[in-house]
């Protein structure tokens, strides 16, 4: 089965290079960072300023190593793991998925809080992020507490 994404938009970060992006997102990163959705999708921002946060899907269009199935993740003090234990940018369907602050909607650009992605990021989808739906009580972090 063949399955074919259209990126519905741009993100813009200040990062230009790998080794300038984060790990994960970084609400207090410095430089300007927005999502420019395609204008004809324009209507489907309709509400979303009501929420302080969304989930951002994108597409990892630049990969800067191949994908491996054990992983050394950075805060994981040198223990591998297995990829889909870990939130390596590097994997089989390069997705990927950051919760943002949406500070703010002009037309069709969102300004965002710090996201963990290269400049010209191609936008696959943007979903609101509920407090009640996405926060689980009774979370854990796995392996990070774990000797």
């Amino acid at each position: 089965m063949d399955i074919l994404f259209h990126p519905i938009g741009t993100i813009h970060t200040p990062y230009t290079s790998h080794h300038d992006v984060p790990h994960q997102p970084n609400p207090e990163a410095a430089g300007t960072f927005y999502i420019d959705l395609n204008p004809e999708l324009a209507d489907g921002l309709y509400r979303l300023d009501t929420f302080n946060y969304i989930q951002v899907f994108f597409f990892l269009d630049r990969p800067d190593k191949p994908v491996t199935l054990h992983v050394r993740p950075p805060s994981g003090g040198g223990r591998e793991v297995g990829l889909f234990a870990s939130r390596s940018p590097r994997r089989p369907n390069p997705i990927g998925l950051s919760t943002v602050r949406l500070k703010g909607i002009t037309g069709t650009r969102l300004d965002i809080s710090g996201i963990d992605v290269l400049d010209n990021t191609p936008l696959l989808d943007l979903k609101p992020h509920f407090k009640g739906l996405d926060f689980k009580e009774d979370a854990n972090d796995g392996w990070r507490n774990r000797t």
